[in-house]
């Protein structure tokens, strides 16, 4: 176990040291009824994953919000091992926006976290007044004490990566963290490491794009993201754009936990690949592939091929291992990122998905399976969807897996989740050889919830997790 001491701040000293953390009891996870046709708020709930718990696999507590049609999606914390030296600092409370509302709700995890509560809702009025932003998506805490979020649009839906500035005390609108007039064309996620004083930025699209669902005609029309940003980290703009080749929709974007590393990993959902971004021998930024998911020639689909569409990933503490779920596909992906230029792959595991047996989609031609894989029943239970929002415990020997990516894309390509409700899985990991395993006995329904089913996203711990912390 990693001692505490008195004097520090939250999270932990280093990557290495969260990795002796206690393992994780509780999870946070938004939960969406936009789209479904239920009309209710979307919610927070808190699942018990405690296996000595008597309510182990369990939603323990539901918080909903105040507004309906927020689209929670992404959170994060008031605070985190970027404050660790600060003692006067706790992680108390989870900043949760609204990506389609862009209304901010601050919730107090803090008080009794097993019941969290709100604590502040920040209006989008006050967002478009002082930052002329809108359709927020990651937070982050800073170790100056704020809060930053990420920006997709401006408040009329067009392209605007911009990111809104926190008081981390009071949750106050600061204005824009960029200078004036320097935003991004488009946004989504972003990491930063300070000690290379540099932050990535990656885009989705404009808003008005894909808010109401996918259309392959706006690919073709170049209106979907295809680049990442290089942002100085102290002057606050853009110094270097990097164009992504064959690289369509950079969402999440991974600095190596290590803050010394100067390089790190996005994933290109759309072509399916994983682009490597390093600091190159002259002191700028360079951009390569490194992992390419081969599409699917299919018949009974929307179009001829088939991609993996890599909605999330994520890196182990220790910078060992690289996971990415293909949300279209139905697997989670573990590579062996110890030589970050040429990933290993070790463990892969389908967990539904488009391509299963049974289903309307017929595999004329892949390159990587002999057959379609068989649909995925745990408990009982046939899970509709695909895997798609991932979090790996301190340890790195448990992978949580979600089903929803977006509500409005949710109902275009996968209508039996939103009949079905999305679940919550965990996967069992071989941290010394590699390997994923499905964990039989773990299952949280969403499709049982009192008011219907409901589309659960984003994990989150109380303590911190691989996706949130970022070390200076």
């Amino acid at each position: 176990m990693a001692t505490k001491c008195g004097t520090c701040g939250p999270g932990y000293s280093s990557p290495m040291e969260a990795m002796k953390g206690p393992r994780e009891e509780i999870i946070y996870l938004p939960c969406i009824y936009r789209n479904t046709g239920t009309e209710a708020p979307d919610y927070l709930a808190t699942v018990d994953v405690n296996p000595k718990s008597p309510q182990y696999c369990q939603v323990i507590h539901r918080l909903p919000m105040p507004n309906l049609k927020d689209e929670l999606h992404h959170s994060g914390w008031n605070t985190c091992s970027s404050c660790f030296g600060d003692s006067t600092k706790s992680r108390t409370k989870l900043v949760l926006p609204g990506l389609i509302s862009s209304r901010i709700y601050v919730v107090d995890v803090g008080s009794e976290p097993r019941a969290p509560k709100l604590h502040k809702v920040i209006e989008p009025k006050d967002i478009h007044a002082k930052c002329g932003l809108a359709y927020l998506h990651t937070t982050h805490c800073l170790a100056s004490g704020e809060v930053m979020i990420s920006s997709l649009g401006d408040p009329k839906g067009n392209g605007k990566g911009g990111f809104v500035l926190l008081d981390g005390e009071t949750f106050e609108v600061k204005g824009t963290w960029e200078q004036p007039g320097g935003a991004a064309p488009m946004g989504y996620d972003f990491w930063y490491q300070p000690r290379h004083n540099v932050m990535i930025s990656t885009e989705w699209a404009a808003p008005n794009v894909f808010q109401d669902g996918f259309n392959p005609a706006d690919v073709e029309a170049g209106l979907y993201g295809s680049q990442l940003h290089v942002w100085d980290w102290q002057r606050r703009e853009i110094v270097q754009t990097l164009p992504l080749k064959d690289g369509l929709i950079p969402l999440e974007t991974r600095f190596l936990h290590n803050p010394d590393a100067a390089q790190g990993f996005v994933g290109c959902a759309l072509s399916s690949n994983i682009q490597r971004f390093y600091k190159n021998q002259g002191g700028t930024w360079s951009v390569e592939k490194v992992i390419q998911v081969p599409p699917k020639k299919v018949k009974g689909w929307v179009l001829p091929e088939m991609p993996g569409l890599i909605t999330d990933i994520l890196l182990s503490l220790d910078d060992r291992f690289l996971y990415f779920s293909n949300w279209l596909h139905g697997d989670v992906r573990q590579y062996d990122v110890s030589d970050p230029q040429r990933p290993r792959l070790t463990g892969q595991i389908f967990l539904g998905g488009s391509i299963v047996k049974g289903g309307p989609v017929q595999v004329l031609e892949d390159q990587e399976l002999k057959s379609q894989p068989e649909p995925l029943v745990v408990k009982g239970k046939c899970v509709a969807g695909g895997p798609q929002m991932i979090q790996l415990s301190l340890d790195g020997k448990r992978v949580y897996v979600t089903t929803s990516l977006y509500s409005a894309w949710d109902k275009q390509f996968y209508p039996d989740l939103i009949r079905e409700g999305s679940v919550m899985l965990q996967i069992d990991v071989d941290t010394v050889n590699g390997g994923l395993k499905l964990n039989p006995n773990f299952l949280v329904d969403f499709g049982k919830e009192p008011l219907g089913p409901a589309l659960a996203h984003e994990l989150r711990y109380p303590g911190g997790d691989c996706t949130s912390d970022i070390w200076i």
